[in-house]
């Protein structure tokens, strides 16, 4: 399923994600997915939360410029090559996958990945046909 993730970037110091985590938990956010990429000066950090929106309020009130982007939550299998069941559909379908983090969660036994692709409609679509499962809503209330 198509989900919302929110997205800053952040000076690359001891402290700068602790406190953007204290800030998010503080006011009652759960982080589901997080994922830190960095260069020498700024790190971006890529998360899932269970209410998107009030995570961009509360990050804009300290200072962050939060950005918001579509994604797609997927239950994948669990064994040795069960990533390939997402990734051979979309390499098929000619989408690119700009990055692909793991979901703090688990569904049914199963592995939760968040996907950053090129088409994310179309994505969702193929994945779908594909028997691949895309998470919902449900996944926020485990």
């Amino acid at each position: 399923m198509v989900i919302k993730q929110i997205s800053v970037s952040l000076e690359n110091v001891p402290g700068a994600l602790h406190s953007v985590s204290e800030i998010l938990g503080r006011e009652g956010v759960n982080i589901r997915a997080v994922s830190v990429a960095d260069t020498s000066d700024i790190s971006t950090v890529r998360f899932v939360v269970d209410d998107p929106e009030k995570a961009k309020n509360i990050l804009k009130a300290n200072g962050y410029s939060p950005k918001e982007t579509d994604v797609i939550a997927v239950e994948t299998p669990d064994h040795p090559g069960g990533l390939l069941a997402v990734l051979r559909p979309l390499k098929q379908a000619g989408i690119n996958v700009h990055y692909l983090y793991p979901h703090l969660g688990r569904v049914s036994n199963n592995a939760i990945v968040i996907l950053g692709v090129d088409r994310t409609e179309e994505a969702q679509k193929v994945l779908q046909q594909n028997w691949v499962h895309t998470i919902g809503k449900e996944v926020y209330s485990i």
